[in-house]
């Protein structure tokens, strides 16, 4: 009987409510954890020698790309365009709007082991790929034992 009354997993469905909720109230930039859906999507992955960062944004001009690192914070801003039909004329007619536009700013904190005269980025195919080399003493080496 209460089988047709509950989802099939109703921890799940109450998990998923707790998330949605608190996305709509926390207002502080993501730095490690849980994506809240900002745009661009980021993967920020270490490697022992360094940091990368790949910025998924189709659409964009790399020269209107802003990428910047000031005391181990990353900031990646720009703006992209409305890609739709002019609603100033009475002819065109928008039936779903899904994909962003406007400006965007994300942020990602970087260990501080950072050498930040090694950052560099590059644009391809849609993606920004931010690559950020430790410094030399912070790398791990291998000691010889005599």
């Amino acid at each position: 009987m209460y089988r047709s009354l509950f989802s099939r997993d109703l921890f799940a469905e109450l998990d998923r409510l707790q998330r949605d909720m608190s996305g709509m109230y926390d207002y502080s930039p993501s730095i490690r954890g849980l994506g809240r859906g900002g745009y661009p999507a980021l993967n920020v992955g270490s490697t022992p020698t360094g940091v990368e960062v790949f910025a998924f944004a189709p659409g964009i001009d790399p020269a209107t790309l802003e990428v910047n690192l000031d005391r181990g914070v990353l900031s990646i801003a720009g703006e992209r365009k409305a890609a739709t039909p002019a609603a100033s004329d009475d002819k065109n007619t928008l039936h779903l709007n899904e994909r962003f536009a406007g400006r965007f700013r994300r942020v990602v904190s970087l260990s501080d082991d950072i050498d930040p005269a090694s950052v560099s980025a590059e644009f391809r195919d849609g993606v920004v790929r931010i690559s950020a080399q430790r410094r030399a003493a912070a790398q791990p080496r291998r000691i010889e034992v005599q």
